[in-house]
């Protein structure tokens, strides 16, 4: 005969009291574990799971303008090809310790096979892109002054070598579906979007029909994409390509853009184009966001040899993610900078070393430069 439903409960009821230390009628009752057991473990108690937080954090770190003339490819070539590591030796520890590093690839490496190019129109080795990936950096910004300056065929062959050695890219494109997808990526919980957009293409006009090849600054445009972004991504991280050269302070257009950006949704703001450093700054939003704008970073690789041209830095910056059963909060903290300087003899031996190391009053400058709107900026060296 088989037993009936209530049988088969009272046997489980009683298997689960036996296995639990317990029993009914006289029989003792295992004694419940002192509070203290657990207070010794300083775990926070939550009476409501509303009170649950868990916190993400994430570093990121983003390098300037990598303008390779041919006095820099030169230098680096070899037997079998060319070989740009050397010169990123020195800082690559400053990169890889980053969970993202971001740099601007302002001359497109278009590869060898279509001729080697320097100013005023650049072409560089693919070359380029194996060191900054064996340096540590993750993504790159490829909408510059320069994204058109060989044309089509120099697009098409730098962004199918970096995705052939993995690197996240942002800014041209060989498609429009391709520019349709927000360029996102993931670390320890926190999702970043990447935005890139320029000026300009020195003149160059995009071919008909292909305004995918690069993005252009137009705030509608912008608007548009940070809306979207943010929808995909807790961090949006916005590349601009503006202001004026070899100028050291930036001008009311980039500050007007960097706002309304902000404003819009963007959260980190990388500025490129100066090739000289501009100083950063909060900008406040009116949703109570604290947004970071760099206004440029100057430059990180080139064969510029004036002196303001040779310096450059490498952003650092925090970000914490705080979640709740029904929201979630960023924050960026910890703003800093590595000062770095392009050191070469006769136009040969170029390396990215940092600064303090050159010339620690100039170091001096340069930091108080960097400091002038956030005075208690600071430095990793």
């Amino acid at each position: 005969m088989n037993p009936s439903p209530k049988s088969i409960f009272l046997l489980l009821a009683a298997a689960v009291l036996l296995l639990t230390g317990c029993t009914i009628d006289n029989v003792t009752v295992a004694e419940e574990q002192p509070l203290a057991l657990y207070e010794d473990r300083k775990l926070p108690v939550a009476t409501s799971p509303l009170e649950l937080t868990m916190t993400h954090s994430a570093s990121v770190s983003a390098v300037g303008d990598i303008l390779i003339h041919d006095r820099v490819y030169r230098d680096a070539q070899v037997s079998t090809g060319y070989d740009f590591d050397p010169m990123l030796k020195n800082v690559m520890p400053f990169l890889e310790s980053a969970d993202i590093t971001i740099a601007n690839s302002e001359s497109l490496i278009g590869g060898s096979e279509i001729g080697l190019s320097s100013y005023p129109n650049f072409n560089s080795p693919y070359e380029v892109g194996d060191a900054l990936k064996n340096a540590g950096v993750d993504v790159v910004s490829l909408a510059n002054n320069h994204t058109l300056d060989r044309g089509l065929i120099a697009v098409e062959n730098a962004i199918r070598y970096w995705n052939r050695i993995e690197m996240v890219h942002t800014g041209s494109y060989l498609s429009a579906e391709d520019r349709a997808e927000v360029t996102l990526m993931t670390r320890n919980g926190i999702t970043f979007s990447f935005l890139s957009y320029t000026y300009g293409t020195n003149g160059i006009q995009t071919p008909a029909g292909k305004d995918y090849l690069v993005n252009r600054i137009d705030p509608l445009l912008i608007q548009q994409d940070l809306k979207r972004a943010k929808e995909l991504s807790d961090v949006v991280v916005l590349s601009l390509h503006f202001g004026e050269e070899y100028k050291k302070m930036p001008n009311a257009e980039q500050i007007e853009l960097a706002r309304f950006s902000a404003e819009n949704g963007a959260d980190i703001i990388l500025g490129h184009h100066p090739h000289v450093l501009q100083p950063p700054e909060w900008i406040e939003t009116a949703d109570g966001r604290k947004a970071f704008v760099i206004y440029s970073l100057g430059n990180f690789l080139s064969g510029q040899n004036e002196l303001d041209r040779q310096i450059g830095a490498i952003l650092h910056l925090d970000i914490e993610k705080e979640v709740t059963a029904d929201s979630s909060t960023i924050t960026l903290k910890n703003p800093a900078f590595t000062t770095t300087f392009v050191n070469s003899s006769n136009n040969a031996e170029y390396r990215v070393n940092l600064l303090k190391d050159i010339d620690s009053a100039l170091n001096a400058a340069t930091k108080a430069h960097l400091s002038t709107w956030i005075s208690d900026l600071q430095f990793i060296e």
